[in-house]
């Protein structure tokens, strides 16, 4: 089940969900809108490396924003803060940002709950496209829950700022045959 917009905004009173800063006429028929940080960060190296810390570059926008370049992954943020220790929240771009050719989130829509914090946006635009700090770029839906409930306490915890992966951080996501041991 799916939460409507009028019970978002119940569960954003009484707690439930958390949305800091919360604005109602961000709220849809069954999601909240989400805007875009004024950061954006991307990878350094032209080979991205899994097993490796990957260096990255910030950008930060201002209110004449940022031309988005195709071939490129950037990383961005949600402005607000959103999170659950009830509801399973998922995020997606809003279709008239797909529609100008911005993929919002191209494999990590779900998140877990118990996370609470800025989102992290992956950003991959099919031609040049210029984005705006506080532009709605995406919404969150929220999904009952069902069963127990193991709340997340993961390394992207209180997230603020757009968060590069810290997949080589993990251990045992090993690639068969691969026999370097991942840096600490």
């Amino acid at each position: 089940m799916i939460l409507t917009g009028p019970e978002i905004i119940e569960a954003s009173a009484d707690g439930r969900i958390r949305i800091s800063p919360f604005n109602p006429d961000q709220v849809n028929p069954n999601s909240y809108n989400v805007c875009l940080g004024d950061t954006l960060l991307t990878y350094s190296n032209e080979i991205i490396d899994p097993y490796e810390p990957n260096p990255t570059e910030s950008i930060t926008m201002d209110e004449s924003g940022y031309v988005l370049r195709p071939e490129q992954l950037y990383l961005g943020h949600t402005v607000e803060q959103v999170g659950s220790d009830r509801y399973v929240p998922l995020l997606f771009g809003r279709s008239s940002v797909g529609r100008l050719g911005l993929f919002v989130e191209i494999t990590a829509p779900i998140g877990d709950i118990g996370f609470h914090g800025q989102w992290t946006l992956m950003l991959s635009p099919v031609r040049p496209l210029r984005v705006y700090p506080g532009m709605r770029i995406g919404q969150i839906m929220f999904f009952v829950s069902i069963g127990e409930i193991d709340l997340y306490a993961g390394k992207y915890q209180a997230s603020q700022g757009p968060q590069e992966s810290r997949y080589w951080r993990d251990r045992g996501h090993r690639v068969p045959g691969d026999t370097r041991v991942p840096a600490l």
